[in-house]
C-alpha cells in the first residue's frame, strides 16, 4: 500500500513569523509614538504655566508700593510671557484680562515612526498675581 505524499509544511511558520513580527513592529511604533506625543503635550502645557506665571510677576510697582490694589502692568506681562516663550522654543499667544494672564502654547511634534505627519500640540494655561500681605 502505497502513502499519499506528505503534505509540505514548509513555509507556513515563515508566514505567522512574519505577520506577528509586523504587527509587534507597529503596535511598538504606536506605543512610542503616543508617549512622545503626551510627553510633548504635557511639556507644552508646562511652558503655558511657567509663561503665564512669568508674566502675572510683572505688577505695576508704583500702585503696589502707595498701597493700592495690586494691578498687572499689562504690556510688561505680554512681553514677560512672550519671551519665555519665545527662550523656550514654543510658540504661543498671551491674552491679558485684567489680572490674569492666559497663555497658549504651541510645540509641534513630528512624528517619526508613524506616516502621520507633524501635528500641532496646544496647552493654555493661566495665572494672576497674588501678593502676600
Amino acid at each position: 500500500m502505497k502513502h499519499p505524499p506528505a503534505r509540505d509544511d514548509r513555509g507556513q511558520v515563515t508566514a505567522f513569523v512574519v505577520i506577528i513580527t509586523l504587527a509587534l513592529i507597529l503596535l511598538f511604533a504606536l506605543v512610542a509614538e503616543g508617549g512622545a506625543a503626551l510627553s510633548t503635550r504635557s511639556r507644552a502645557l508646562s511652558l503655558a504655566q511657567e509663561a503665564a506665571r512669568a508674566g502675572a510677576q510683572e505688577l505695576d510697582l508704583a500702585s503696589y508700593r502707595a498701597g493700592q490694589p495690586t494691578t498687572l502692568n499689562a504690556s510688561a506681562a505680554r512681553q514677560s510671557a512672550q519671551r519665555f516663550l519665545a527662550q523656550s522654543g514654543a510658540d504661543g499667544s498671551v491674552h491679558i484680562d485684567g489680572a490674569t494672564v492666559t497663555v497658549t502654547a504651541r510645540l509641534d511634534y513630528t512624528f517619526h515612526l508613524l506616516p502621520f505627519g507633524t501635528r500641532p500640540l496646544k496647552a493654555t494655561a493661566n495665572a494672576a498675581p497674588h501678593t502676600a500681605p
